[in-house]
């Protein structure tokens, strides 16, 4: 068969024609889409943060306490997550300046915590062009199958823990009850996207700005505990909530998980202990994550060599800072025995300052926050459905837009039947995961490939040195996220082998489906 531009369309562009959608390398300059160059510093400062601030600064708190034996250890997790994160964007922008991907895609006004990469690309087209097809769609199947899903089923668990950890109740977060509420969470979510594009995107504006307000909220009522305290008007009555004061941040502890099981740390090994740290990292790079868009940013830059650089160095040491700033006051908020036993730490940190009615009134606006991502998360989980169906990874009958039949435009351009895959998938992860598993599986997926990225990076520094990189990172960056996340990966699977194995299991299936499927396509234009 003749090589076509077409069959070097990346995954995530809608192709010419209906190909199978392998790549043998970079886009060609005859199909890349244009834009115009009108996005400054500041626009693409706002779009970064807006993307990588969302609800797991809200919940990841408590998963990454359970797994560090201090205070001052959660917060050394969440300072190497935001370094990591940050080596991470400023390899990606390269990769993204040097090989053509996509553009910038409703970013600005569909926001979300960890799945617009999907829609934009993502690490599929530099996997295709470093290592080959396989890999490419390998991880597209697998955002797709696994990432996709499991980020959203976090989202349903997290908005129903929100509002019971506004009552008081913290430990049954497994019990059907709370499954079944995630499940109708999501369907409502699906619901709504199901409307049409622009209904979506005009709801979702309403979401972007109550993040910011509850990060506002949070800090200034540990401020205020602080200030309360030094002015000599402490009126706390319960004494587990002077822990910021009273006890060393870096002093070992015990620490109690949801499950009510006690980790001591004293009777620990060394390689035990990094096994939970490796668990606790995954819960601040789920966080963070969304730190990979910036490579999307350039697209729209007047200038990019100088403001790509500028934009990553300025907004991810603010997003660190932040979540630090959240976390220290999570710790001055609550007992330190407290922290480890929920997953909804905001809700919870208001509720014992200022009571349930106020704690109520927190939930509504973390509920808020959380909506928020799962609007954006389900939009672009949808597009993503559409668009490996589009290239033929994927049945067609997922690409369609409008009714299920794809006949009917009453339901105008909203994509039902990928909608109804995403939403499924989803309900398979909330029946039969929780957070901290859906956490720890979620990092082990994405960071497998975000390794391989790194990796490629290097190699493209030997193989084509010639390649033209308008932003061009110092060479410690991909190697101090090339070493780390290895060993977070390597470790991490050791000690979640549960996670581990259906993370292989989705992958071999995907290789079953890649090469069952190509060679039904290749019969089917023979005949």
């Amino acid at each position: 068969m003749t090589v076509t531009d077409e069959d070097d369309a990346p995954l995530l562009r809608e192709p010419l024609l209906r190909e199978y959608g392998a790549t043998q390398g970079a886009l060609p300059p005859a199909v890349q889409q244009s834009f115009k160059r009108n996005l400054g510093t500041a626009e693409a400062f706002s779009i970064i943060i807006s993307i990588v601030i969302g609800s797991g600064i809200f919940t990841s708190p408590g998963a990454i306490d359970a797994n560090v034996p201090s205070p001052g250890a959660a917060l050394v997790v969440w300072l190497v997550g935001g370094i990591l994160a940050w080596t991470g964007a400023a390899t990606m922008a390269e990769l993204g300046t040097a090989i053509p991907g996509e553009g910038l895609y409703a970013m600005s006004i569909m926001p979300c915590d960890r799945l617009t990469n999907a829609t934009l690309g993502g690490v599929q087209p530099y996997l295709q062009y470093i290592y080959g097809d396989v890999f490419g769609f390998l991880a597209a199947w697998t955002w797709v199958i696994a990432i996709v899903p499991a980020s959203l089923a976090i989202g349903g668990i997290v908005f129903v823990e929100s509002i019971y950890s506004a009552i008081g109740v913290t430990d049954q977060s497994d019990k059907m009850a709370h499954k079944l509420l995630a499940m109708l969470v999501m369907i409502v979510i699906s619901m709504a996207n199901s409307v049409s594009t622009q209904f979506t995107t005009r709801l979702n504006k309403f979401f972007v700005m109550t993040k910011f307000a509850a990060i506002l909220a949070i800090v200034m009522a540990g401020f205020g505990v602080v200030i309360s305290h030094l002015a000599g008007r402490d009126r706390v009555t319960e004494p587990g909530s002077q822990d910021w004061l009273t006890r060393s941040w870096f002093g070992s502890r015990n620490t109690v998980g949801l499950d009510g099981s006690e980790i001591k740390w004293s009777n620990l090994n060394g390689w035990e202990m990094l096994g939970h740290c490796s668990a606790a990292l995954y819960g601040a790079l789920w966080a963070y994550s969304g730190w990979d868009k910036a490579i999307y940013i350039s697209a729209e830059m007047s200038a990019p060599a100088r403001q790509l650089p500028l934009t990553i160095n300025t907004a991810i040491p603010v997003v660190i800072l932040s979540f630090i700033a959240v976390n220290i006051a999570y710790y001055i908020l609550l007992p330190w025995s407290v922290v480890s036993t929920t997953d909804s730490v905001a809700v919870t940190s208001v509720s014992h300052l200022l009571g349930p009615v106020v704690g109520v009134a927190a939930a509504g606006l973390v509920c808020l926050v959380v909506a928020g991502s799962l609007l954006g998360c389900s939009f672009v989980a949808s597009r993503m459905v559409v668009a490996a169906a589009n290239s033929n990874w994927l049945p067609g009958f997922l690409g369609r837009l409008g009714s299920v039949s794809g006949q009917s435009p009453s339901t105008g351009d909203a994509p039902v039947n990928a909608i109804i895959f995403t939403t499924g998938g989803t309900m398979i992860f909330i029946f039969f995961g929780n957070f901290r598993a859906l956490v720890t599986f979620n990092g082990l997926a994405e960071y497998t490939f975000f390794f391989l990225t790194m990796v490629g990076a290097i190699i493209l520094r030997i193989r084509e040195p010639q390649l033209r990189r308008p932003y061009k990172p110092f060479i410690l960056a991909p190697i101090l996220f090339a070493v780390v996340s290895g060993f977070v990966v390597t470790r991490g699977g050791m000690f979640a082998p549960q996670q581990a194995g259906v993370l292989v299991a989705v992958w071999a299936i995907g290789l079953g489906f890649y090469g069952a499927r190509r060679q039904w396509l290749g019969k089917r234009r023979g005949a």
